[in-house]
């Protein structure tokens, strides 16, 4: 299974890559894989706003959705570029088939996936996200959860190479999956 550095077939020396609405939990996750198989934890929008110099409610604010999908497209290059990391992908960056091209030849994809009821409450419960990510649709938040979420499902499902539903799970458990589908150590 995983090979002597803990990295299973699926990921050695590639990017493990989480996907998915925000609100599923990409970075948290991401965080314990990280440390778990010994890599970066590299956050796409975290990536964004450090080469920058705004925060993304700035960035769409100065030139909206198309300028900020043309910065992630640009950081998704880079990041590819990177040594092996775990990669918490922005929930849009598989919105162009050019990130997704980059997903696909450059790593392992895990879709974090919840109801839009889960997602429309942890987005509601974290003060910090209306901040951070402005509306996308300029409706309230379960209408656009569900909006969007239906829009992209397909897009997800094309990019991802395996989904996790990570409502009311613990993070430990997805965790484990996750290494578990790798091959990684603690599955």
């Amino acid at each position: 299974m995983g090979s002597a550095s803990g990295m299973g077939p699926r990921v050695a020396g590639r990017h493990l890559f989480l996907t998915g609405y925000r609100g599923t939990g990409k970075t948290s996750v991401g965080r314990i894989l990280a440390e778990r198989l010994g890599r970066p934890l590299i956050d796409v929008d975290e990536w964004i706003v450090r080469r920058d110099g705004r925060t993304i409610a700035m960035i769409f604010a100065d030139g909206g959705e198309a300028e900020f999908r043309e910065l992630e497209s640009r950081a998704i290059e880079e990041i590819a570029q990177q040594p092996a990391a775990v990669v918490a992908l922005g929930g849009g960056s598989i919105l162009r088939e050019s990130n997704r091209r980059i997903i696909a030849s450059g790593g392992f994809c895990v879709w974090l996936d919840a109801s839009p009821e889960t997602l429309g409450a942890r987005i509601e419960a974290d003060a910090a996200t209306g901040d951070q990510r402005p509306s996308l649709s300029g409706r309230g938040v379960g209408e656009e959860v569900r909006q969007v979420m239906r829009d992209r499902e397909p897009l997800y499902r094309a990019a991802s190479d395996h989904r996790i539903d990570t409502g009311d799970r613990p993070i430990e458990e997805i965790v484990r999956e996750i290494l578990a589908v790798v091959g990684g150590e603690g599955g």
